[in-house]
């Protein structure tokens, strides 16, 4: 028998009698009980609030302004009537926290008696916030609390704008005041203007005329610190050379005192020995040139002669009796001739090496001719010379002497005089500061005063002179400066729009949950028929499929007809929904097989983990970090996020990846739920007699 057939089959138990009838119709139902009910209960909650009671509380006393009565507390308590945010109860202080104490109000707003004051005080020399009392007691309602601290935020912004109006109005007022005044003193600064301009100028003149006197001291003390500086190096040279002529003196006068006797006495003998010293030079110059010019010649005939007797003496004597006194004597001749050519070889050679040395020679003897000849010349003036450079050499040291006396006083006096210059320079120098800094101060406040009287004049061109429709325009809008626009992307309309989402999938989730506790997950007729584990398990899955597909047909219909929930994608939530039937109904299925009566447990559990991880109330992120750790992995997580794109629009990407894991999850539960039928199929003593039962 097939899958299909054995569903069906398993459906057509419940038409049998009228308990499974009901039983049924039950099933079809329950998920309106948590799906429909839930949302209905709480469907727009912010649009009833005005059922809620509250305490209002006016102690406020009031407060004069400018001679007029300030009633800021009643003001207000007459908005809030008008308002109609919540049901207030007009009642004394102590009713008010009796009340909130009791239940009879879920929370109390006070303007105490100071209230008017306080906020009148903000145009005073101190002023002071108001403050607005508000009582809550979470122990009636912590969500009223909530509601509540929103709310009276609001409030709270509209009595600081009221305030504010009133007290900008106050300062517009006061600009035309400002503005008649400020344009009085712009036409007295600018009187000081001018005549402040006129003590300016003379000190302008007052400073220039010191500027050029300090000019001249200037160049004065400077020209007089570079002539001291002069003379200083002139009284140093000075009496260095004094100190040399000095000395000079006393060596010449030393050495004419024991040379100039015998100077006198020997004029003759040094002219004649200068004489001839200079002709011995000269003499020694000529036989230099001769012995250059001789040496090769004479060379050459000592080596001739040499030859002629070595002939002469091998023709002679070589055969002849070396007793014989005749070749005896020529051959002490031939051996006087060859060390003659030797002789006669090595003095060219050295002339011809020492050429150089000769000329040098040459060039010094011809200096000491030329010097021993002038010497010779003077030799008879000789001593009156003498007498005549020590003389000249006295009087030299005694002008020298002299003069550095003169520049020793010279310097004395330039730095005397340079050190008066130096405090006449600074003493103008002190003036012109003082005429300049003068100056300076009544520049800057004639240019003060000019900007004083401009500054006056731009500022009462500045200073606006509101009438009232400009004061009322204007105090409107720095009353309240900033305003929010906002933009809500795909808004929910109502609470329960915005949590339908999250209570759809629960609804669905007890659907199949309550429908495995009726049907059960592996059919045992075919369980006993050894029929194949994929049809078992697709038997005990479509019944519960096609049970979860009027379910949600019945939840929709109900939720859109009667409570008023308006989908942006109707006909893809249905579609979307019956996958997650289908994928619920897999995973509730393979539990209840996998675990038989613990499964049920495991469901419920189950259950709980995805509702607290699934993120339906408040983002998953303000969760502790074992929800965050959880949420990826569980199946309704994708459904919620899901759903709220196709019920509230946007991008249907998360709508695709939901429609991926579902399908995962749903093959994953119907492979495993074949898996524990094969594991069925095999009976034991546990299934026989099961541990525990439900």
């Amino acid at each position: 028998m097939r899958s299909p057939r054995l569903a069906a089959l398993e459906l057509r138990r419940f038409g049998r009698g009228k308990l499974p009838r009901a039983a049924l119709v039950a099933l079809l139902v329950l998920p309106l009980l948590y799906g429909a009910l839930y949302l209905w209960s709480f469907w727009d909650p912010y649009g009833r609030l005005d059922r809620i009671p509250v305490a209002l509380v006016n102690d406020d006393k009031g407060a004069a302004v400018e001679g007029k009565k300030l009633t800021a507390g009643a003001d207000l308590t007459e908005g809030l009537r008008d308002s109609e945010v919540f049901d207030w109860h007009e009642v004394s202080a102590a009713d008010a926290e009796k009340g909130v104490e009791n239940g009879t109000y879920y929370l109390s707003l006070t303007m105490p008696a100071d209230f008017s004051e306080r906020i009148a005080s903000s145009a005073g020399a101190s002023p002071e916030t108001g403050a607005l009392q508000v009582r809550t007691n979470d122990a009636n309602n912590y969500i009223v609390g909530q509601i509540s601290r929103t709310v009276f935020s609001e409030v709270r912004e509209a009595a600081s704008t009221k305030a504010s109006r009133s007290f900008l109005d106050r300062i517009f007022v006061s600009f035309s005041d400002i503005h008649g005044a400020t344009v009085k003193a712009a036409d007295g600064a600018d009187k000081l203007e001018g005549g402040i301009g006129k003590a300016e100028k003379g000190s302008k003149d007052l400073a220039d005329g010191l500027k050029s006197a300090k000019e001249g001291s200037g160049k004065l003390s400077t020209g007089l610190k570079k002539l001291n500086k002069g003379a200083a190096g002139v009284e140093d040279g000075t009496r260095r050379v004094a100190e040399g002529t000095q000395t000079l003196a006393d060596k010449v006068n030393g050495i004419h005192q024991k040379v100039g006797p015998f100077v006198k006495d020997n004029e003759k003998a040094i002219g004649d020995t200068a004489q001839l010293v200079a002709d011995a030079s000269g003499a020694m110059r000529n036989n230099l040139d001769d012995l250059v010019e001789r040496a090769p010649a004479a060379a050459k005939g000592a080596h001739t002669a040499s030859d002629a007797l070595n002939v002469i003496y091998k023709a002679r004597c070589e055969d002849a009796v070396l007793s014989d006194p005749a070749c005896s004597d020529l051959k002490k001749a031939k051996e006087s001739a060859a060390d003659v050519a030797t002789i006669a070889d090595d003095l060219n050679t050295l002339i011809t090496d020492q050429n150089g040395d000769l000329k040098k020679l040459d060039q010094h003897l011809a200096t000491l001719q030329k010097q021993s000849q002038a010497l010779a010349d003077r030799a008879p003036r000789l001593s009156e010379d003498l007498d005549d450079a020590v003389t000249r050499i006295n009087q030299l040291n005694d002008g020298a002497g002299k003069v550095a006396a003169g520049a020793k006083k010279l310097h004395s006096g330039i730095g005397s005089a340079g050190t008066g210059a130096v405090k006449l320079d600074s003493g103008v120098g002190e003036l012109k500061t003082g005429a300049y800094d003068l100056n300076g101060g009544m520049y800057k406040l004639v240019d003060g005063s000019g900007k004083l009287s401009n500054g006056l004049h731009d500022g009462a061109k500045q200073i606006p002179d509101y009438d009232k429709k400009d004061r009322d325009q204007r105090t409107e809008v720095m009353a309240d400066p900033v305003q929010l626009a906002s933009r809500d992307l795909h808004k929910a309309p109502n609470y329960g729009t915005g949590f339908a989402p999250y209570f759809i999938p629960l609804s669905l989730w007890v659907g199949s949950m309550v429908a495995y506790m009726l049907i059960s997950p592996m059919n045992r007729r075919a369980l006993a028929a050894g029929a194949s584990a994929w049809r078992i398990a697709l038997a005990g899955w479509l019944p519960v499929v096609a049970i979860g597909v009027l379910q949600t047909v019945a939840l929709i219909s109900v939720l859109h007809w009667a409570i008023g929930l308006e989908m942006a994608r109707a006909a893809g939530t249905v579609g979307f929904l019956f996958l997650v039937t289908a994928c619920f109904a897999a995973i509730v299925q393979w539990l209840n097989a996998r675990f038989g009566a613990a499964g049920r447990i495991l469901v419920l559990a189950l259950l709980m983990l995805q509702l607290t991880s699934a993120g339906g109330t408040y983002p998953v992120q303000t969760s502790p970090a074992f929800f965050n750790a959880l949420h990826p992995f569980l199946p309704m997580s994708y459904v919620v996020e899901a759903l709220r794109r196709l019920i509230t629009g946007g991008g249907l990407e998360p709508v695709w990846h939901a429609c991926v894991v579902l399908v995962a999850f749903t093959a994953g539960a119907v492979a495993l739920t074949a898996l524990s039928a094969r594991r069925r199929q095999v009976w034991t003593l546990d299934r026989l007699h099961p541990e525990l039962s439900l």
